[in-house]
């Protein structure tokens, strides 16, 4: 049910294409979406029934605010630019990077091959994605032997050993006519388009003479060659009568849920698949148009020549924005891979149901547990902090962030603290409070970021108070804060909150609880090994100082390389002089090294 205030704004609606921003109670924009009639599609949330985390989204909301495009291109271009900037928590939201390697084929005077994970506009031809990096290495390295371009750096004066070895055309000594080049290049697209019974043919004659001449050792390599496109290849079985690139998208809905399924058709095979399940807040139709864009939205994805999805979707429009026809297939192939894409989303999605009901006990509904225990209406994002120390040295705090219950590891935080000339002492609590805190918020609030809507302190009322006035007074942002307080066995007591530091009533075998005590031995955990780790390179740093040659540069150059004394130790003079250091220098280092540990092994005996 809409508030005074929301029915008087939903009644101000334009019925015009544009995109709407949901906001809490705190003013942050926790949905982005966009709409064809923004007055229809924003009054359904508060108009319509709703269930699961679509219920959550509409109690969540406080107010909204409406942008008007002019056309549904612009309001998918929109929504898209919205979701990257405010990362919203009900939008679904895909990483950046595909992390999918390609092979590429250099646009130079004496191009080459290598694997790449970063596409550029820099006229190259680009080949994939692969499903790992170990089947584009197999592929680069077969076309290396078979159709060798470039492998050396060029313009050596001298042969290199690839061209002994019949992997490199001779830049490294010669002028290469750019037919020849041609020539092989066409001859690796026509391979990696799926042609590859032309490749075979040849290997297989070449293999026969060589064995007719007695090259039995020529033989064996033209046989591996063979057999590496049997088994790599060939293995896959041909799922399409062309080798047009397309991507295929389907979709399987229920209880509130989406689940997507994308195949990658290469060279005829399907060489990848990709799933999501996320909740549907939107029709279905919209989600899977808005996880499209943001799909081909992100850095090093080549786009496919054909895009094919259900027949709901608006085609017309999202070929407009990405400039790749979308079509849907009536029958035959095509349509049974949409077909086995649409099965494959509803098998995943009755895998997650089953899981499901456990999970959100133990991570959502404790989180809520915690929350409703402080008398807070329900936050998504909790913060932690915690400081670690040896007797004063070596000062570090951490922050470790849960999401709905679950650790965001991506997002976690290591300090080392700067201030400890000042207060003179790592052990100083509230110092490191105050000055870590200050850190993490005034960085949140300088990049625009979200802020928790929770933050739980490892300690009792007078890191509380320091974090309190720190985030009121100098910040001047106002964030629920909680300390964590331990026993006399560094276990888990019970949490205090507000001014003096009152008990907070959770009982103490309820899922809240466990989950405060997890998320309090996570923050332990993670300041702990940075601490160490800290502690370790420091003296390591020192050990370093003390050697004859080794200065700040130079010690700097080697915990950048090598990190601990172990793989120092093991490294060869070769490696260290590879770092601008002189031969006597990684002699010296070597010798004091090894010296250092003979002395620590035996000044005991």
């Amino acid at each position: 049910m809409a508030t005074e205030y929301l029915e008087h704004k939903l009644s101000l609606l334009p019925a015009r294409p544009g995109c709407y921003l949901m906001k809490d109670i705190n003013s942050k924009i926790i949905y982005v979406g966009k709409a064809k009639n923004l007055k229809n599609r924003v009054r359904s949330y508060f108009k319509s029934s709703h269930e699961g985390k679509t219920e959550r989204l509409v109690s969540e909301i406080r107010d909204f605010e409406t942008i008007i495009t002019s056309n549904d291109k612009e309001a998918f271009l929109l929504e898209i630019t919205l979701i990257q900037k405010h990362q919203p928590y009900y939008n679904i939201k895909l990483k950046r990077g595909t992390g999918y390697p390609y092979i590429k084929i250099t646009n130079e005077r004496d191009p080459k091959l290598e694997i790449t994970g970063q596409i550029k506009k820099d006229g190259a031809y680009y080949f994939g994605p692969y499903p790992n990096v170990w089947a584009a290495s197999n592929t680069l390295n077969f076309l290396q032997k078979v159709y060798p371009l470039r492998r050396c750096q060029g313009h050596m004066g001298r042969p290199c050993l690839y061209y002994h070895m019949g992997q490199c055309l001779g830049a490294c000594f010669q002028e290469v006519p750019e037919e020849k080049y041609n020539k092989q290049i066409e001859k690796i697209k026509k391979f990696l388009g799926g042609n590859v019974g032309e490749i075979k043919s040849q290997l297989e004659t070449r293999m026969e003479k060589a064995s007719d001449n007695l090259e039995f050792e020529r033989a064996g390599e033209l046989r591996d060659q063979i057999k590496y496109i049997e088994t790599t290849v060939e293995k896959q079985k041909i799922i399409s009568n062309d080798s047009t690139p397309r991507d295929i998208f389907n979709y399987y809905v229920e209880k509130g849920w989406i689940s997507i399924q994308i195949f990658f058709i290469r060279q005829a095979r399907l060489m990848k698949r990709e799933k999501r399940v996320f909740a549907c807040i939107n029709s279905p139709e919209e989600e899977l148009s808005t996880f499209i864009l943001q799909f081909y939205n992100r850095r090093n994805q080549v786009m496919p020549k054909e895009i094919l999805v259900p027949s709901n979707l608006d085609k017309d429009t999202l070929s407009e924005v990405l400039n790749v026809p979308f079509r849907t297939p009536q029958r035959g192939q095509k349509k049974d891979l949409m077909d086995m894409a649409a099965d494959n989303s509803k098998l995943v999605l009755q895998e997650k149901f089953r899981l499901m009901e456990l999970d959100n006990r133990q991570t959502y509904g404790a989180q809520k547990q915690i929350f409703e225990a402080l008398g807070l209406p329900y936050g998504h994002v909790i913060e932690s902090f915690d400081h670690s120390h040896i007797q004063g040295t070596n000062p570090v705090s951490a922050m470790v962030q849960f999401l709905d219950g679950r650790p965001e590891k991506s997002n976690y935080r290591k300090y080392k603290i700067k201030g400890e000339v000042e207060h003179q002492s790592g052990a100083d609590e509230a110092a490191n409070t105050r000055e870590v805190v200050y850190r993490r918020y005034s960085r949140v609030l300088k990049e625009e970021g979200n802020l928790p809507d929770l933050i739980l302190m490892d300690g009792g009322i007078i890191e509380l108070r320091a974090v309190m006035d720190v985030l009121q007074n100098e910040l001047g942002i106002h964030i629920p804060v909680a300390g964590m307080v331990k026993d006399n066995h560094h276990n888990t007591s019970h949490l205090i909150f507000g001014e003096e530091g009152e008990i907070v009533p959770l009982d103490r075998k309820s899922q809240g609880f466990y989950l405060l005590q997890r998320i309090q031995d996570e923050v332990h955990r993670f300041a702990i090994t940075f601490q160490r780790k800290t502690r370790s390179k420091n003296a390591l740093s020192s050990r370093l100082d003390g050697i004859q040659g080794v200065g700040p540069k130079t010690r700097n150059k080697l915990l950048k390389k090598f990190g601990s004394v172990k793989k120092m130790k093991d490294a060869s003079v070769e490696e260290l002089t590879a770092l601008g250091i002189s031969k006597t220098t990684a002699q010296t280092i070597k010798i004091t090294l090894a010296s250092t540990d003979f002395h620590k092994k035996y000044s005991k005996g």
